[in-house]
């Protein structure tokens, strides 16, 4: 059962009641995330998420840990682009603690500077991991060739320089800014009473006050660039970023459609054309990524050097493919089936849950019950599919990035012609 309140100041509790769990998962969210950082901030909604774990006034950090696995519960916090979650999966007997760590930790984290210090170390050794990790900084440099300037072009973590620069001052500046009340969700799903909730949260972030409307946000435009980055490794790892829809768009359920089909499956269009019958790849896959006003459709490829032209002949072949060629009812109703079980399984998961209410109160102010979802993804059609693929995969809108040992000299710019 959902059930929705909005407090006196504007912080709103969502709620699923699922009788039939012995769980809770508790997230506090907030409608802040990269995007919203200006130039010198970049990074401090990922800093914010974790310092809040270093110590409150009534709890150190080691009294945090030991009082969540005390419980034998399970907390944890992730920075997105445009949103921010310090969550938890406990028994629901725990709900009540648990509703009080966390929000002790969200509205009475100090910052001590000596914290401050010692996890800016933390945060660099991230940013260091993940550059060492290609198949995944990959994406981060696409996001910068795609939205360029823009905020969204900004890796989550913020880089060197701003990790360094930051101190108490410009946490605080921040949070007064971006944790307002209105920004502020409290969402729960499992066994959870919506009233007994209300009762423990009211109190606590009743109290929130607001520090006046949320800073707008600029829509970004789509860039058509290549960038190539040039680094000593084994393979190139290769990505193409598209315009996609946003995460609102009625094409959204098409979309999806069209993700699997391309190559967000193991019987999908790439993985078969480019790994299964060539052998060129031991990872490659399609995907989305979708915001409040925009988004990119993307395809990773991780190849030999010396196959980059015979994998991008490839995935560009498969991408005109879908503008030209009516997609069967066979592989229609495949694609239709498998996301239809992805979304059936991932709602046994009460973390899945919690954040799908969110998602769906951010994205669009009220619950979407599963059948409305299935529904809708049934009604695509074949023709919807093809007119989605001709609108998007257009030179126009193709971005391309590689990092590995590729100059870029020998990237062959005459074979990324879409149109």
């Amino acid at each position: 059962m959902y059930r929705k309140a909005v407090l006196a100041n504007g912080v709103r509790l969502i709620t699923e009641r699922i009788p039939h769990v012995r769980s809770v998962s508790l997230g506090i969210w907030v409608t802040a995330g990269s995007r919203d950082e200006a130039g010198p901030e970049a990074g401090i909604s990922h800093f914010i998420e974790h310092m809040v774990f270093k110590g409150t006034k009534r709890r150190d950090a080691q009294q945090i840990a030991r009082e969540i696995d005390s419980i034998g519960g399970a907390s944890n916090a992730f920075t997105s682009r445009e949103t921010t979650c310090f969550h938890a999966k406990v028994l629901d007997e725990h709900l009540p603690v648990i509703v009080d760590l966390l929000s002790d930790i969200f509205l009475e984290s100090i910052f001590k500077p000596r914290e401050i210090e010692r996890e800016r170390q933390v945060v660099l050794q991230e940013i260091g991991l993940v550059q060492d990790t290609p198949d995944e900084y990959v994406h981060d440099l696409l996001s910068q060739t795609v939205w360029g300037d823009h905020p969204l072009g900004g890796p989550i973590l913020g880089t060197n320089e701003t990790v360094m620069a930051m101190g108490r001052r410009h946490i605080r500046d921040y949070m007064r800014r971006a944790y307002r009340p209105g920004s502020v969700l409290v969402v729960a799903a499992g066994n959870v009473n919506h009233a007994a909730l209300r009762r423990l949260i009211e109190p606590l972030f009743g109290a929130l006050e607001s520090s006046g409307p949320a800073p707008a946000r600029l829509a970004p435009q789509p860039c058509s660039r290549v960038a190539v980055v040039s680094r000593e490794l084994e393979q190139v790892h290769l990505c193409l970023g598209l315009k996609g829809p946003s995460a609102t768009a009625e094409e959204r359920y098409a979309a999806a459609v069209l993700n699997v089909v391309l190559g967000g499956s193991m019987s999908s269009r790439l993985f078969q054309e480019v790994r299964e019958k060539k052998g060129l790849a031991y990872s490659i896959y399609s995907f989305q990524s979708a915001y409040a006003d925009a988004g990119m459709v993307g395809v990773y490829a991780g190849v030999d050097p010396a196959q980059v032209p015979t994998a991008l002949t490839l995935i560009v072949r498969e991408l005109k493919r879908l503008k030209r060629t009516p997609i069967g009812e066979a592989e229609l109703r495949a694609a239709k089936e498998h996301l239809r079980g992805s979304i059936m399984l991932s709602a046994e998961n009460t973390d899945n849950r919690m954040s799908r209410l969110a998602k769906n109160e951010m994205n669009f102010g009220r619950f979407l019950p599963y059948e409305e979802v299935i529904q809708a993804m049934e009604a695509v059609t074949a023709r919807e599919l093809r007119d989605l693929a001709t609108g998007l995969f257009r030179d126009e809108h193709l971005s391309v990035t590689t990092l590995g040992p590729l100059e870029e000299a020998q990237l062959p710019r005459e074979l990324l012609r879409l149109n």
